[in-house]
């Protein structure tokens, strides 16, 4: 998930379990005055991309004081003198004064980054965009751009050569000639192509889509003039024209005007394609790229008019695809000119992130990053496929180029809530990075604030990382967010992700400004733009520690992540003396000179982490990283734990000259004595050393406590704490009452104020309502509303909404919660909300507990006829028990049909350790009678990204056309499939071949949804045979608190199961039980609770089909010898398709075969449309005349085989239903039918085809009648222009010049065409478009002849 975005004031982006995995926010230029005037209500969700305007927050940090009492009408003195001018308004546009940079490099100006070389791990930086050309000492700022995701990859395997012109074919299909002055020693040319808008961002395919579409309106609205001036030219011409031809020479008038009309309706522009060319000129691999379906002029985006660019880091070059977009992009070769990656953004994130941290503006310097003389890579782990998600492949790959490139720092603003923090592949490969490497690696806590134990994976989980939270100064609030009244002190957002992690690491270390006016890529059409979150911090002080980096190695310190880490924590400012807010800033404010004077005094110390494994004693799992006793009954004991202390040398540490030597005597501290107990000194040696530590919590007050053991060098105390142990103590209140509630009065609030409570949730609770209340204010009023429970080995549950107060008024919420564990409920109000107000909002809150318990969370049907016992309580109160279950989804479970083991070719794919990456591919096939929505789902591999051992898994799913339908990651989405077959290719990567082995079987489900109108809802009853019977059905009850009742849920009626489902399926679905009933008592009808579990039912085994036997009475009344003779004559029919017509002898054979059979069966129709089918589908020779003559044959003799009055007769005639012969005996007419005008379809075909192919010899009359009377013998039997004949009619309406009426009855066609695109149809449809002459029209469909029917699957 992103960190960030770009718009106006709106809600946070982030979300419990997200997709959008950037952590970044855009702020607003507002005052309170600006904030919507009616009260909404709503929940913060993310955008599909950063890029489409996801709005920003920005407000004061937590506070663990008492709530305020109303204060006095006052202004501070502080914000009454705060005033800025240009400079200093400029100077908060990129804060650089918060964290000492501006006194560093004022007294050091040469360590400005120089020498310094940063990763930047987001959505990719433009090379053309301000600021990021050279750095402050004239250097190339950025030194490689990369596409770490795969999605901007070309196959160019195809290898061509050029003809005596000099003009190739590229891979579209577009004549390309190539520019003679370029070198290519082999003369073989690569190419590939690939959809642009594959390559750009939604919002500028937005913009693109809608200067195109006005091009593109111009040209068909001319077309629809003169469509119209020649219809009202006819019309004048023939005002009553009773002629037939007359009348469809109108009518193929108006239809032509009519498909100009439904093709504007249905413009939908995919984007053009544009083609690849690589070749070798002796050196080096070189591209270029033809754009001109993008330009829209045919003289510009000439392939010969290109600038051949190479592998960026080689020249540094970049190009950009037309004016149009002013997108520029970047070429990279693989695997010896096979595959090109062609590097753009998927947002404008990677941009400004990097400007933050290096941007170098020699005429603006106030503009200036925090690191102007910084070098830059660009690795991009954002997937253009996904919006702009991260991958585990983008994530690996970037670690392999920052450890090759021999990086000095990684910026990573990238990041999602996790299952386990500190595990996953990635971690286990950037513990690597920092540990053996050395890379100092930087990343954004997350925007999940303002509640606790929201810091995202990997910035704020993870031990090697350097988690950064979000800061607000006063300036920046005033210049960058333009607000009426600034705050009086810096503080942290509220937005910012608070710790602890779950396994009571801090979470947060340190904190840098989240708001900057930094440079965005050039198609953003803008030169910089203002972006807030902690994406914007974690630059900021990869930046100031870039400062650190080149003061180091200008004065020779040695460089360490650990040296690093320390001297920046040891140092920052302590943005509040509240302890408990180190779990909002971390060790505070980042300070770049005091930790550079740290630096220096720690020159000769040993280059050594102190990591630490925490365990409660008495137990040996889990490993913590802290303490965290999060609950009633931990706070009303003591416990002891056990902290071992290790020190960590990097991976070349001597054995004999660092780690022998190593001893250190530790004082030990606690910050409160009271509470936390333990020794005073160890001896610490590189063996480790162990201590035990005793917390006592039972006579501290109720709510947040937070508390550190650390230690400090006795030969050393200004090294500071050199290792912390970190403590929290959350001590939640009981409740009481029937139903439990909390009621908070009067709690007033001023703009960024934060209230927190805890509360021990009711083992037997499952929902909460909660009426919130506000009054005594003037300007509207935003507020947060944050939950958060954790829960072993799960993601923490959150709940969140955002509410705005338009005047005092009152507002109702209800959600799940689970009983038995600690609620933390976050109330906070927007930090720029009556900002300008002196007036505190008063709020009143009142909670309510309400839970009904099952014996079975998960309700498992069996697939047969028996219901379900089902007992539930109410261990609170009286609650109305209304069970409601539903059944709205089916999951059919897949094994692969194939697997293939691939070990990855390029370099990109080597880690560090020399080990090169191996692709398992599985294939899986599934198929839709009818369209729907599906997902795919790994319950092995899902929802899981950092906190996975598997580096990556991607798939996406294809029809048989080669068309992506969808493609994802780790969390798959809904896609909408019309009917037909499709594969799902799984790609799924890792250097152990041994683990990839295990999953070669690898279990999918297609998760499906059903239509409303085939939602399955069940019934309940009071009798276990209810469902048989109908007696005794169960509606409601009200249950008394502690008295069990029991029910029974019925399985689904047969009739209801989906029909396509098969065997193994299953059914899912929702079960609620209880109804919301503090603020439903005026509604009729009744909110269900938000506590939902789930329900599933397997499909049972098919229903015996008795059809068979029935038609099998039939047979049995003819003779053993009738009935032996038939199945014989079947399979000898049977078997002459299955003979190959290869070679000549193999067509001796089949044509003695088919005589043979022809003689022995004469006249037989099922015989002879066989016989058609097999000369339809036989190869064509290249003389292709002959081969359609005797396709008219092979028609004409299966219609001689048909008595057609007969037919006629019988067809026309209604059987008695009750009859069983007569009913066969009309289905078998209906097959005759049928094959009488597939035979009359295809000698149509035939003969349009030999006419087609004799344009210029003159064609008897006879023939030219011949297919005119074979298409009206058609019509009698079907509708001629029906999807099945259809194509007839077209070739019919084409050859008699009415280009209109044929294009009209191939639209409907098409239209009607319930299954996967026909490329025949859409081949047809061009080539009509052409004949009419709409130009336009033509490159239109040409260009989606591309999405539809691509000529390969791209990479993954």
């Amino acid at each position: 998930m992103l960190h960030g975005s770009c718009a106006t004031a709106a809600a946070p982006l982030h979300k419990p379990v997200a997709h959008l995995r950037v952590f970044l926010r855009v702020s607003a230029c507002a005052t309170s005055a600006s904030l919507p005037t009616v009260a909404a209500v709503s929940t913060r969700s993310p955008s599909p991309s950063p890029s489409t305007g996801v709005a920003a927050t920005a407000m004061p940090s937590s506070s663990s004081s008492p709530t305020p009492t109303p204060p006095a009408e006052e202004t501070t003195a502080a914000a009454i003198g705060f005033h800025l001018t240009e400079p200093s308004f400029l100077e908060s546009l990129m804060p650089k004064k918060e964290t000492g940079v501006d006194r560093f490099l004022a007294k050091h100006p040469e360590y400005d980054g120089r020498g310094a070389l940063i990763a930047i791990f987001d959505s990719g930086v433009d090379p053309a965009a301000a600021g990021l050309q050279t750095t402050s000492d004239g250097k190339p700022k950025i030194l490689d751009v990369i596409d770490c995701t795969g999605s901007g990859d070309v196959d160019t395997s195809k290898v061509v050569k050029a003809d005596a012109d000099g003009a190739i074919v590229g891979a579209s299909g577009t004549r390309l000639v190539v520019n003679p002055l370029w070198k290519n020693p082999s003369e073989q040319w690569h190419i590939g192509c690939k959809l642009v808008y594959e390559l750009f961002t939604d919002t500028l395919i937005s913009r693109l889509k809608k200067e195109r579409k006005k091009k593109w309106d111009e040209e068909n609205q001319e077309a629809i003039s003169g469509a119209l001036s020649q219809l009202n030219e006819f019309e004048k011409k023939h005002s009553k024209p009773d002629d037939a031809k007359l009348k469809m020479a109108h009518e193929d008038l108006q239809n032509r005007l009519d498909c100009l009309r439904k093709q504007a309706e249905g413009y939908d522009d995919r984007g053009p394609v544009i083609d690849v060319v690589v070749w070798h000129d002796g050196d080096v691999w070189r591209v270029a790229v033809d754009t001109q379906g993008l330009e829209g002029d045919k003289n510009c985006g000439k392939l010969a008019d290109f600038v051949p660019l190479t592998n960026y880091r080689h020249e540094r070059k970049f190009g950009i695809f037309s004016k149009l977009d002013a997108c520029s992009f970047v070429a990279n070769v693989y695997d010896d000119g096979n595959l090109v990656s062609i590097v753009t953004d998927c947002s404008p994130h990677a941009t400004h992130v990097a400007g933050i941290a290096a941007a170098f503006h020699p005429e603006q310097p106030l503009l200036n990053g925090v690191a102007p003389g910084a070098q830059l890579i660009s690795c991009r782990i954002g997937d253009t496929r996904l919006g702009s998600m991260e991958t585990g492949t983008g994530l690996v790959r970037a670690l392999i180029a920052a450890v090759e490139h021999k990086c000095d720092l990684i910026n990573m603003s990238y990041g999602e809530p996790t299952l386990l923090p500190d595990y996953g592949r990635f971690i286990d490969l950037v513990n690597e990075v920092v540990d053996k490497h050395r890379i100092i690696f930087i990343s954004s806590a997350g925007n999940n604030g303002p509640a606790l134990n929201t810091v995202g994976a990997p910035g704020g989980t993870s031990s090697s990382i350097i988690g950064v939270g979000a800061y607000v100064s006063p300036a920046m609030a005033a210049g960058a967010h333009c607000v009426v009244q600034p705050p009086s002190e810096g503080m942290e957002y509220t937005w910012s992700s608070r710790g602890p992690t779950a396994d009571g690491d801090l979470g947060v270390s340190i904190s840098a400004p989240g708001g900057a006016v930094a440079p965005v890529p050039t198609w953003t059409l803008q030169s910089r733009m203002l972006m807030n979150g902690t994406s914007m911090s974690s630059p900021s002080a990869c930046g100031g520690v870039a400062l650190l980096v080149s003061a180091m190695k200008a004065e020779g310190i040695p460089l360490s992540p650990y040296t690093v880490r320390k001297a920046i924590e040891n140092t920052a400012a302590s943005i509040s003396d509240v302890p408990e807010e180190k779990l909002t800033t971390g060790h505070g404010l980042l300070q770049v000179d005091r930790a550079f004077e740290y630096a220096r005094q720690a020159k000769k110390l040993p280059l050594v982490s102190y990591r630490i494994s925490v365990n409660q004693v008495g137990k040996s799992i889990p490993r913590l990283r802290g303490i965290y006793l999060r609950g009633s009954n931990a706070c009303q004991q003591t416990s002891e734990w056990t902290v071992q202390l290790d020190p960590k040398f990097h991976e070349d540490a001597s054995n004999l000259e660092q780690l022998v030597p190593f001893e250190e005597c530790l004082q030990l501290h606690s910050t409160d004595s009271s509470v936390v107990n333990i020794p005073e000194y160890i001896l610490l040696t590189n063996n480790g050393r162990s201590f035990n530590i005793v917390v006592n919590p039972a006579n501290i007050s109720s709510g947040l406590h937070y508390y550190e053991v650390y230690g400090t060098d006795c030969r050393a105390p200004w090294r500071g704490p050199i290792f912390r142990v970190p403590i929290t103590v959350i001590k939640p209140i009981a409740l009481s009452g029937e139903p439990p509630v909390l009621t908070l009065s009067k709690l007033y609030f001023k703009s960024g104020h934060i209230e927190r409570r805890f509360i021990n949730v009711p083992i037997g609770a499952s929902w909460v309502e909660v009426t919130m209340r506000t009054s005594d204010f003037d300007t509207p009023r935003r507020f947060f509303l944050d939950t958060v429970q954790i829960s072993p080995l799960k993601r923490p549950i959150k709940w969140e909404a955002v509410v705005t107060f338009s005047s005092p008024s009152l507002k109702n919420f209800s959600f799940p919660v689970e009983g038995g564990l600690t609620l933390e409920l976050s109330i906070a109000q927007f930090w720029s909300s009556g900002i300008a107000s002196h007036e505190p909002t008063c709020v009143d809150f009142e909670i309510v507990f309400h839970g009904i318990s099952v014996d079975q969370k998960v309700i498992a049907l069996d697939g047969s006829e028996s219901p379900v016992r089902i007992v539930a309580r109410s261990l609170l109160a009286s609650e109305k028990l209304v069970p409601v279950a539903t059944l709205n989804k089916i999951k059919i479970p897949y094994r692969p049909v194939d697997c293939n083991f691939c070990p990855l070719p390029t370099t990109r794919d080597r880690l560090p350790s020399g080990k090169q990456i191996i692709a398992l591919t599985l294939t899986y096939k599934f198929k839709l009678e009818d369209g729907a929505e599906v997902k795919p789902h790994l319950p092995l591999l899902n929802n899981r990204i950092y906190d996975n051992k598997f580096e990556s898994q991607f798939y996406r799913i294809s029809d048989s056309n080669k068309c992506i339908y969808s493609s994802g990651d780790v969390y798959p989405s809904y896609v909408k499939l019309l009917k037909g077959e499709y594969t799902l290719q799984l790609y799924i990567r890792h250097e152990n071949v041994q683990f990839l082995e295990k999953l070669k079987q690898l279990v999918l489900f297609i998760e499906r949804k059903l239509e409303k109108k085939d939602f399955i809802q069940l019934s309940f009853y009071s009798e276990p045979d209810g469902p048989v019977i109908g007696n005794g059905t169960f509606k409601s009850s009200i249950l008394v608190p502690g008295e069990p009742e029991a029910f029974y849920v019925g399985p689904p009626s047969g009739e209801k199961f989906p029909k396509s489902a098969p065997p193994g399926a299953v059914l899912v679905g929702s079960i609620t039980y209880g109804i919301v009933s503090s603020f439903n008592k005026n509604n009729e009808q009744n909110q269900h609770a938000p506590a939902s579990y789930s329900i599933l039912c397997p499909i049972p085994p098919s229903k015996v089909d008795d059809s068979k036997e029935k038609g099998g009475s039939i047979g049995m009344k003819k003779s053993i010898s009738e009935r032996l003779n038939e199945e014989v004559r079947d399979t000898k029919i049977k078997f002459l398709s299955s003979i190959k017509q290869e070679s000549e002898d193999q067509k001796s054979a089949w044509a003695e075969l088919v005589a043979s059979l022809k003689s022995e069966y004469p006249k037989y129709t099922p015989l002879l449309a066989k016989i058609l089918e097999c000369v339809l589908q036989e190869a064509p020779s290249d003389d292709k005349i002959s081969h359609h003559k005797e396709v008219i044959v092979a028609a004409d003799e299966v219609q001689d085989s048909i008595d057609k009055e007969q037919l006629a007769k019988i067809l026309s005639l209604k059987p008695d239903p009750e009859e069983e012969e007569s009913q066969i005996t009309k289905k078998k007419m209906e097959e005759t039918r049928d094959q009488l005008a597939d035979a009359l379809y295809q000698k149509g075909l035939a003969l349009a085809e030999i006419e087609s192919l004799k344009p210029d010899e003159s064609t008897e009359t006879s023939a030219k009648d011949a297919f005119e009377e074979n298409y009206k013998e058609l019509i009698k039997w079907v509708d001629a222009k029906s999807a099945k004949y259809g194509t007839l009619t077209v070739l019919r309406e084409r050859r008699c010049g009415r280009f209109g009426t044929a294009l009209k009855v191939l639209n409907d066609m098409i239209q009607d065409e319930s299954g996967q695109p026909k490329k025949k149809l859409y081949d047809l449809k061009i080539q009509l478009i052409e004949e009419i002459g709409w130009a336009h029209v033509s490159a239109y469909e040409k260009q989606w002849m591309h999405v539809r029917f691509p000529p390969s699957l791209p990479p993954f």
